[in-house]
């Protein structure tokens, strides 16, 4: 049985895919949920959805290169819910790159959104979760973090550099009561990979050719994410930090480029 009746969450990139699909089956568990989108009207249009459904959400909107935005949302959710008990870090920047060409502004960027954002909303949950006793923040990292395809370069060192801000703050944190883990997440089929893939040049059998290569005959879907952040989120995980798990059906690492 899930613990989140009544927890505050705050959950980035939830306009859809992953993160929606991670807000609503919070929600469907009880959880108040504040959806992040960095376009704000679509941020609320995906609140609003949640609310059709009768749950209790609020959104927030703003690009998460701004260290302030990153501040800025974890504040309005504690306005909003009076505290914030959880916090999943699941905004990411996917761009394709290679290490040997990748210009300096396309590092920083791919930084700032997949590193920096989920450190500076983490500073500023903890000091909420200080006063209440814990909490949990569950950071969406990629399979691509062990070593990833050679066209994602800077993707891949975003990641695993995640991985090892995750295990460093759990171990930092755990003494206040904040489990700080990690999904590494495989190949999952969202709008946005869609989108990715049709700009990346392929066709739209694109979907046939990747599940030629997946050994279950499949790609992961929004709701088995969503599923796994349930568990680093409530207290099914209660002596679980600075954890990572690999929610793929490859056993490491990631298929050649594609």
């Amino acid at each position: 049985m899930s613990s989140l009746k009544g927890k505050v969450a705050l959950v980035t990139g939830a306009n859809s895919g992953i993160g929606f699909a991670i807000s609503e089956h919070f929600a469907s568990l009880g959880a108040r949920v504040v959806i992040h989108g960095r376009d704000e009207a679509d941020a609320g249009k995906a609140a609003q959805r949640l609310r059709d459904g009768g749950h209790d959400a609020a959104s927030t909107g703003g690009d998460l290169t701004d260290p302030e935005v990153c501040r800025g949302i974890v504040r309005f959710t504690v306005e909003w819910g009076g505290r914030i008990d959880v916090l999943v870090n699941n905004a990411g920047n996917t761009a394709r790159g290679y290490i040997e060409d990748a210009s300096v502004e396309f590092w920083d960027t791919m930084m700032a959104v997949n590193l920096r954002a989920p450190f500076l909303c983490l500073q500023e949950a903890v000091k909420s979760m200080k006063t209440h006793g814990g909490g949990s923040i569950v950071n969406i990292g990629s399979i691509n973090a062990y070593i990833g395809a050679p066209n994602l370069g800077p993707y891949s060192v975003s990641k695993g550099a995640l991985m090892t801000m995750t295990r460093n703050a759990g171990a930092a944190l755990g003494k206040y009561g904040i489990r700080v883990n990690q999904l590494n997440v495989g190949w999952t089929l969202t709008e946005g990979e869609e989108r990715v893939q049709r700009e990346s040049g392929h066709d739209e059998g694109w979907v046939e050719k990747a599940i030629g290569m997946a050994p279950f005959g499949r790609l992961l879907t929004p709701n088995e994410v969503a599923r796994a952040a349930e568990y680093f989120a409530s207290d099914q995980s209660a002596i679980v930090n600075g954890s990572v798990l690999d929610v793929e059906q490859y056993p490491i690492g990631a298929p050649a480029e594609f």
